[in-house]
């Protein structure tokens, strides 16, 4: 599986962004996506992921209520809508594809797109 992250850029504090993952490669419907990011001098962090078979996707509670996970398994891309955007969800972006059911952590996860730079500020 090839992700494909896009969709980051600067914006200002209560602003809104769409992030998109597309995936090229083996059955993406098989495949539980997550969408991590990793801020300057941080570690890696789960924010929110969805299963292969588009259920009630799964958030960190930071972003629970201004961020919604969804996805278009004809189209084969995942979609990080990011409403009211603060300077803390800073950082650079990923999604990433695991076979079978999301799991919270970064390491269960099988294959990573490029990242795409979300930047929040005034």
């Amino acid at each position: 599986v090839q992700l494909q992250a896009s969709g980051g850029g600067l914006v200002q504090p209560g602003g809104s962004l769409r992030l998109s993952c597309a995936a090229s490669g083996r059955a993406f419907s098989n495949y539980a996506m997550g969408w991590f990011r990793q801020a300057p001098g941080k570690e890696r962090e789960f924010v929110a992921a969805i299963n292969w078979n588009s259920g009630t996707p799964y958030y960190t509670v930071p972003v629970k209520g201004r961020f919604t996970l969804s996805r278009d398994n004809a189209k084969n891309t995942v979609y990080l809508q990011m409403n009211s955007l603060k300077p803390e969800d800073t950082a650079v972006y990923y999604c990433a594809a695991r076979l079978g059911r999301f799991s919270y952590s970064s390491y269960e996860y099988d294959y990573w797109g490029q990242g795409t730079l979300v930047t929040v500020s005034s």
